[in-house]
């Protein structure tokens, strides 16, 4: 036996090929609803995100294969299971692919900044 066998593209299982997927690190926010127990959405952090799932950040142990809804800015309502939980981070398995590029695409229609996205500056007189 080869204890240095790479494994060839027949030897990749489908996880293997999807946690292989380009994933986006960014740091974004979104609503997550344990779909069999909660029924309130509770905020998370959205560490990495790819076409067929993301990782977030669960403060509570969550098991395995748990349906999961979630809401993101320019993504909308999207559906999925717990793959794995370690350390208060888990990896969301989406249901449906997703494209990534949509959450970094500004929220506001034209080429100004909307007033209420502005700052506040007051004059000194």
């Amino acid at each position: 036996m080869n204890i240095f066998h790479r494994p060839s593209a027949s030897d990749t299982s489908d996880a293997e090929s999807k946690r292989a997927q380009i994933r986006n690190s960014l740091f974004l926010m979104a609503r997550l609803r344990l779909v069999d127990t909660q029924t309130d959405y509770t905020e998370v952090r959205v560490r990495n995100l790819s076409a067929g799932g993301m990782m977030v950040e669960l403060p509570d142990p969550t098991d395995m294969n748990t349906r999961v809804e979630l809401e993101m800015r320019g993504l909308g309502l999207m559906r999925g299971r717990v793959a794995w939980y370690a350390e208060g981070r888990a990896g969301i398995a989406l249901d449906k692919p997703i494209d990534p590029q949509k959450v970094r695409k500004p929220v506001g229609k034209g080429n100004h900044t909307p007033a209420h996205a502005k700052p506040i500056v007051s004059r000194v007189r």
